[in-house]
This record gives C-alpha cells, structure tokens and sequence, in this order.
C-alpha cells in the first residue's frame, strides 16, 4: 500500500514539475543566421514577459497585411537598449528579424529601429547599413 501511495505522488509531481516546462516552446523555428527588415505601423505592442509580441501592418509586392512577430523577454529588451513606451501604437518601426524558416510572414525581433531613429536590440550589420543608408539619404537631401 505504501508502495502505491509513493508511485501516485511521484507520478504527480513528475505531472506538475513537467507542465511549466511543455509550456515554453524553442525558437528552433527561426533563422537566426539571417536579419530581415521589416517595416510597418504599429497595431499591437506588448513587452511582456515570456516574450514581446507585436502586430505590425505592412505594406508591400503582396499587398496590405498584418505580420505577428515576437522577441525577447522585458528584461532581455531592456538591456538591449528597450525603453517603457519607446513603441507605441501608430508609430511606424523597422524590426529586424530572424525569419520563420518555412518561409511564411514574421520573425523573431532581434533589434528595432524607431521611426524617431532610436534603436534597441543586438546592432547587426543591417541595422548598420540602414543606418548608413539614411544617412547618405538626409546628407544628399540636404546637398
């Protein structure tokens, strides 16, 4: 009888202890070799924890859409460079992305550049040459 009670309650501990972890899922299904940009308006931001998620409206070869990406926790984008309401509703942004590897719309957010050019997130080489590249724009604007 003793026996019996110890496997049930094993058996459930082992039951609790495993559903935190089946909650959590890999990014195994991003491309973290490649950053894509994607720029669009703001419909849903939320920096929330496990991870941030945001609604972007893009426009594009395809037509009008909404793209569904995500990113890393507060804390992570915080010392990245993430500040409370640096995103809001209605503001255009430009994330960069690690894409979905089947190919389909989103990414996982791996740094963000503001419309006002404010930036947060790992400084990859296409964040550095879209700098680059508004700055060449605004020095000739103003040639």
């Amino acid at each position: 009888m003793r026996k019996a009670v110890l496997v049930v309650l094993a058996a459930l501990f082992g039951g609790l202890v495993g559903v935190p972890a089946s909650a959590h899922h890999s990014a195994i299904q991003f491309d973290f070799t490649k950053s894509v940009p994607i720029k669009g308006v703001v419909i849903k931001f939320e920096a929330i924890n496990p991870h941030m998620r945001m609604i972007l409206r893009i426009t594009d070869a395809k037509g009008t859409r909404d793209i569904e990406v995500e990113g890393h926790s507060t804390n992570n984008m915080y010392r990245a460079g993430y500040r409370d309401k640096m995103i809001q509703v209605g503001d255009t942004v430009t994330v960069y992305v690690a894409p979905l590897k089947d190919g389909s719309d989103g990414g996982y957010v791996t740094a963000a550049l503001t419309a006002k050019g404010t930036r947060f997130g790992m400084v990859s080489r296409a964040i550095q040459e879209a700098e680059r590249e508004r700055e060449r724009a605004e020095g000739g604007a103003r040639q």
